[in-house]
């Protein structure tokens, strides 16, 4: 292993771990609607870090270690999943930050020299549960295209949001059917489905939003929610920057890859097909992002992803990779605050934020908890759906239940442990 590469991948975790701490920016599209609460005091720190970990673990033991195993290239989901969680799990202020940045640093390095390790030791448990754990994420992308209807309706009544819906699922199904574009015989370009409809519920949100009668003049004094919370991400354009500069770098040395279909090109040496399929993610990604930092203030370290399409495209150039990445964040950034500016001179607005927030926890209560739960009946058939409904249940009456969205995650991986212990016992024998 090249020490440049070493280097550069350890940094990449240090800074993205200081990131998540600060509550800057976090990888997991699931874990940013809930930064704010905890930015805001409605949260705990342990219920934080209790949610980072219920979100991402399963992702990175069940889906992105894994993926990363057979080409020798690490999904980056293996590495900025895990930083989320030393993040929400060290301590807030300078301190934190430096523990963060360590320990991200550390895991980076040991993911990188130790891949292979890793996923030997969850292999030696007599009852295999890495593929079904990554099952629990499965639900969040499909998730989050329903949101804008979810947040319509929320605002504007039931009617409203149905058409939002109706819409949506016919775009859904109509790029799944034909949004495939063969370029060459070797080579052909997907649009994403959920991205295309998740693009087409925020428009029709945005119309619906920009309807609603105001007077002008207290939406002009305003301070909106949009603009103070991207200027909280702007402030941060250097370190936001900068990681993403370490992301295409990373890229270009063919370290880590964005997706699983671009990292499978990489490894067989097709660049040129590879970026492309990075390009056709980044265009999905582009409502996801933007909408989820625009109503939190908190960002993605990889951007929209665009930062990949660089590395690939400068591969082998990690200086000049890592001056492109940092000027894509920096573009990102400044268009992130353009949009917010242009949202904020329309009535209604200022109420479409807390309906946003509102739905897309909903959503990702709903999400997870599926997840859970088709993971769960992976690891064991018949019971699976038992557990996981009864754990969230049960978990209402606690004392100090567990934030819903955090139930379902947790219940399966709960569930992967227990087996594991009753195969040992003699009182468990899985399905094959």
């Amino acid at each position: 292993m090249d020490i440049i590469q070493l280097v550069v991948v350890g940094a990449l975790g240090a800074l993205a771990a200081i990131l998540s701490n600060t509550g800057i920016a976090v990888f997991n599209d699931g874990l940013r609607p809930v930064m704010p609460e905890y930015l805001d005091g409605v949260i705990s720190k342990k219920e934080l870090a209790a949610t980072s970990f219920a979100v991402s673990f399963g992702l990175v033991i069940g889906f992105g270690i894994p993926v990363s195993i057979g080409a020798s290239i690490i999904l980056v989901h293996s590495l900025l999943l895990m930083t989320d969680i030393i993040g929400t799990w060290t301590p807030d202020g300078k301190k934190g930050m430096i523990i963060a940045g360590v320990i991200g640093a550390v895991y980076g390095i040991a993911l990188t020299l130790g891949l292979q390790a890793v996923v030997d030791l969850f292999a030696m448990l007599p009852v295999d549960v890495l593929g079904a754990l990554g099952a629990v994420g499965a639900p969040i992308v499909i998730g989050f295209a329903v949101f804008p209807a979810v947040a319509v309706a929320y605002q504007h009544g039931f009617n409203k949001g149905a058409i939002t819906l109706a819409t949506s699922t016919l775009v859904l199904f109509i790029v799944k059917r034909f949004g495939t574009f063969q370029l060459n015989e070797q080579t052909s370009f997907t649009l994403s489905a959920e991205g295309m409809a998740l693009l087409v519920g925020m428009i029709f949100m945005l119309i619906f939003a920009v309807q609603v009668k105001g007077e002008s003049e207290d939406n002009q004094n305003l301070v909106s929610i949009f603009v103070e919370r991207v200027t909280r991400i702007k402030k941060n354009w250097i370190i936001l920057s900068i990681v993403g500069g370490l992301v295409a770098s990373a890229t270009s040395l063919t370290i880590i890859a964005g997706d699983p279909i671009s990292l499978n090109l990489l490894s067989e040496g097709k660049f040129g097909e590879a970026a492309l399929a990075a390009f056709a993610r980044g265009i999905g990604f582009i409502p996801l992002v933007f909408s989820t930092a625009i109503v939190t203030g908190v960002y993605s370290p990889a951007g929209t992803t665009f930062v990949y399409v660089a590395g690939i495209l400068l591969h082998g150039n990690p200086i000049f990779a890592f001056l492109a990445g940092a000027a894509i964040m920096f573009v990102e950034v400044n268009l992130l605050n353009a949009a917010a500016k242009g949202l904020d001179r329309f009535p209604g607005v200022r109420d479409m934020g807390e309906h946003i927030r509102t739905a897309m926890n909903r959503v990702l209560e709903i999400a997870l908890l599926v997840g859970g739960a088709m993971a769960s009946e992976q690891i064991a058939p018949g019971i699976g759906f038992f557990w996981v409904f009864g754990a969230y249940l049960m978990n209402r009456t606690a004392k100090k239940p567990l934030v819903d969205m955090a139930v379902g995650p947790v219940a399966a991986i709960a569930l992967g442990i227990i087996v594991n212990i009753l195969y040992v016992l003699g009182l468990f024998a899985p399905v094959v």
